[in-house]
């Protein structure tokens, strides 16, 4: 190979590498273009200070509604002239932000030596220590225990003497109720001296059962010992002819014959019940009546 031709080859080589040195630049440029490939610096952003505070001022007498048109301060409710300074004055409390609360930290974890496979015994020790809030809460639950209520056994003897007063407590109420519906009830009082011409048949025909059944049953011991007297005697006649009660409202002087006189009244009950147009308008007929124990052994009614 001549020397010219060499020459020629290396100017060939040289041309061709630069023309895809070229070539790769252009389309590294193009790309770039085309990607919109660029590098952007951003400056670091500062965090806000944690110690940073709202300053807030509590208005203990907020009794204005006014609005202010520019505020001082930052408070609860509107507050138009309250205060007594010229000038502005912050707040003297200082309200801090919570502290950061610290991580917990966990204790390591001792593990015994391998060395040591026995433990040793541990050293006996007077410790004073307090009571857990569990221990205090058995010993007050222990304190709290209700109290035993013992239940007595109740006898027959009892039980007898119990019901025996409750039937006790009411028939002294009936009697109360009777007593009190005696009160209403209409009397009607018959003495010698009466002449309305029903209530006057009535008593004739009672005064004479009396006196044919006293004459019959005259006390023997009033004839053996000649007693004789007089005496006033009441007697409450029901509508059915019972007697309801019997009482001596002037003695005779001698408590034989005031017996006697009652018990005459008992021996003749009952009577005759009341007729139509007597029970129409009288509940009790009271009879008072003077006897007469007389010295010839006769006994009479007037």
């Amino acid at each position: 190979m001549t020397p010219d031709s060499l020459m020629n080859k290396r100017s060939e080589v040289s041309a061709t590498d630069r023309f895809g040195l070229t070539l790769f630049a252009a389309l590294v440029l193009h790309a770039m273009v085309i990607l919109g490939v660029g590098f952007e610096f951003k400056k670091p952003v500062k965090q806000p200070s944690s110690e940073r505070t709202l300053e807030i001022m509590v208005v203990r007498n907020p009794a204005a509604t006014e609005k202010p048109e520019q505020a001082d301060f930052l408070a609860q409710a509107n507050q138009q002239g309250g205060g007594e300074e010229k000038e502005i004055v912050k707040p003297s409390t200082q309200i801090n932000p919570p502290a950061p609360k610290r991580a917990e930290q966990v204790a390591p974890r001792i593990q015994p030596s391998p060395a040591s496979e026995s433990p040793a015994a541990p050293i006996p020790r007077e410790v004073l220590s307090r009571p857990t809030p569990a221990e205090k809460r058995v010993v007050i639950a222990e304190r709290k225990k209700p109290i035993e209520v013992t239940q007595k056994r109740v006898t027959a003897a009892q039980l007898l003497a119990s019901t025996s007063r409750e039937i006790d407590r009411l028939t002294a109420e009936l009697d109360r109720k009777n007593l009190a519906r005696a009160k209403w009830q209409r009397h009607k009082k018959l003495t010698a001296s009466t002449r309305e011409y029903k209530y006057a048949s009535y008593l004739d025909a009672w005064v004479k059962k009396v006196e044919r059944i006293g004459n019959l049953n005259y006390p023997d011991e009033a004839r053996r010992n000649r007693l004789f007297g007089n005496l006033i005697l009441h007697v409450a006649v029901l509508p059915d002819g019972s007697v309801k009660e019997i009482n001596v409202k002037k003695s005779s002087g001698h408590k034989l014959l005031d017996d006697a006189a009652v018990r005459i009244v008992r021996l003749s009950a009952p009577f005759a019940p009341f007729p139509a147009n007597i029970r129409e308008e009288t509940d009790v007929i009271d009879i008072i009546r003077t006897w007469q124990f007389r010295n010839n052994n006769q006994l009479s009614s007037n």
